[in-house]
């Protein structure tokens, strides 16, 4: 048996970004009302741009949102396509894929391409906003309810070779690494760390590098692969 540490964890967003700038894309026009709404309400919250889909990239492109709610399956575009395209630009905005499924096939498949997370469209409504900061600031964010048959069928792609791999960290990017699988933002790490966000932003592009991966998400599955999340660092 093993326990893996990725959870929902609601972070303080960094304070040089006053706004979060969100983006909502999904075929249902309740959904997209419903969720508008919702973080509405949320004065560090602003709904720029909602989509059914088509045309979505162009228009996410042009309000440049911080995070994209993404819908995963939509009757006449690929959520998954739009996801790789979002993710081709310079700067992506954070992606989190929704579902209505907590065992949803697809959610494996937008990990790894790069969705920082998944959110079930049934979450409380007193707990989106906070998902959206924590998005927002770095952290990974899966919701509670995602079940083990998702988690073990995405962590069974990770390369076996992953403790051969995590040797190629020094002890500071283990340290990191650990934080990341915690949910902790870099803002958070650094604090926890005593690091400044500019050198954790260097160790996690590092540690991106040397573990051949581009998501906290995968990072945190080869963590705990090689068995290093016994570490305490509170």
């Amino acid at each position: 048996m093993w326990t893996i540490r990725l959870r929902t964890i609601v972070r303080g967003f960094d304070e040089s970004v006053r706004m979060i700038r969100v983006a909502i894309v999904d075929d249902e026009a309740l959904v997209r009302s419903g969720f508008t709404l919702i973080l509405g309400a949320s004065d560090d919250i602003d709904v720029v741009v909602t989509s059914d889909g088509m045309g979505a990239v162009a228009a996410i492109r042009a309000a440049d949102p911080h995070v994209v709610l993404l819908d995963i399956r939509m009757p006449n575009v690929d959520g998954l396509h739009i996801l790789s395209r979002l993710l081709e630009a310079p700067q992506p905005p954070t992606v989190a894929m929704l579902t209505t499924f907590a065992a949803d096939e697809y959610i494996a498949d937008a990990l790894r391409r790069g969705a920082s997370g998944f959110i079930l469209k049934d979450t409380e409504p007193q707990h989106l906003s906070s998902m959206v900061r924590a998005l927002a600031a770095g952290a990974v964010v899966l919701s509670p309810k995602v079940t083990k048959a998702v988690v073990e069928g995405y962590l069974d792609t990770v390369d076996t070779g992953a403790p051969e791999l995590v040797r190629l960290l020094t002890n500071r990017e283990r340290d990191i690494v650990v934080l990341i699988a915690d949910g902790l933002s870099n803002a958070d790490i650094g604090l926890r760390l005593h690091l400044s966000i500019g050198t954790v932003k260097d160790s996690v592009s590092s540690i991106f590098t040397k573990l051949n991966i581009g998501t906290r998400v995968q990072a945190a599955l080869i963590a705990e692969r090689a068995g290093i999340l016994a570490a305490d660092l509170s």
